[in-house]
């Protein structure tokens, strides 16, 4: 299955130019079972990246625009009258698909943003005392402007911690630029894209990514960046969720490197996406980055 991810990785390059390392990243992300939190700027290829993705891994998707007046049943869904059968169904909103785009989320009111937390959390929606299951895989890709532009409404630390990682796309390299410009529409090339997984293998390999070992040491590794962010002061000092998240993204580092056991090396290609969220909090994820970056100097890999 490795050399199917590899080439879901090239194809995507192929589309989505000077973004190899995002690619790769955001795949690892959907492998672990996470979510992912982009951003950056408006046209930089964040929807197109999740659409990309949802093609070549066979993902059913969907994709909400998030404004200040989105309300909760926008999203999750609703109660409609069915006159014939004379009772109340559940009508399913956007949220239930396999990979689901929450474009720019923090635009949306903070009551809007919150709906959407059991889902992230436990991947079922509760109406009415009623459970509802959300699709396997489910994987939730939101896009939020940096806190500089207007009508955007924070995310709060209890959301942003429930993201496994977050990248940053920003501009092309100059080059890329000039073929973009030339007429290289990535909108255009995702027209013929063709899947290369299904999503019962993305299950299969989710499956078989829970069995990767994380020995002692690793583990250790992991609780000392937790441990140094608390000894710093930080604002928001890494929880135990930022480990079991640290620990997660290894283990896909590692089945993509065809190994059975997570390195120190894993932990430390996959840290800076895991944490920079969580540290930067509300300052956003470029503050976060460099705290991050910080965090792996002062810690030594034992």
């Amino acid at each position: 299955m490795q050399n199917h991810i590899e080439k879901v990785i090239s194809e995507a390059s192929k589309v989505l130019l000077d973004k190899n390392v995002e690619i790769e990243k955001s795949v690892i992300c959907i492998l672990a079972q996470g979510h992912l939190l982009i951003e950056d700027v408006p046209g930089v290829g964040k929807t197109t990246l999740v659409q990309l993705l949802a093609k070549l891994m066979g993902l059913q998707s969907s994709r909400v625009q998030f404004t200040n007046d989105l309300l909760p049943a926008d999203v999750l869904g609703n109660m409609v009258f069915d006159s014939e059968a004379k009772a109340f169904k559940f009508h399913k909103g956007p949220v239930f698909a396999q990979l689901v785009l929450a474009d720019e989320l923090n635009r949306a009111n903070p009551r809007t943003q919150s709906a959407l937390l059991q889902a992230m959390e436990e991947s079922e929606v509760t109406l009415d005392g009623n459970h509802y299951p959300l699709p396997e895989p489910f994987c939730l890709i939101a896009t939020q402007n940096p806190r500089s532009q207007i009508g955007t409404s924070p995310l709060p630390e209890s959301q942003l911690d429930r993201f496994l990682m977050s990248l940053e796309l920003s501009h092309a390299n100059p080059e890329a630029e000039k073929r973009i410009i030339q007429g290289m529409d990535a909108r255009e090339k995702l027209k013929n894209v063709q899947a290369v997984l299904s999503a019962h293998q993305v299950v299969e390999i989710q499956k078989e990514i829970d069995k990767v070992h994380v020995a002692d040491k690793v583990a250790q590794y992991i609780s000392s960046l937790l441990q140094r962010s608390r000894q710093k002061g930080h604002n928001n000092p890494l929880s135990i969720r930022a480990g079991m998240a640290l620990a997660k993204a290894g283990r896909a580092c590692a089945y993509l490197a065809k190994r059975d056991h997570v390195i120190p090396d894993d932990i430390q290609k996959i840290a800076i996406e895991v944490l920079a969220h969580r540290l930067g909090g509300l300052d956003g994820v470029a503050k976060g980055r460099s705290l991050a970056h910080e965090l792996l100097r002062e810690v030594e890999v034992l």
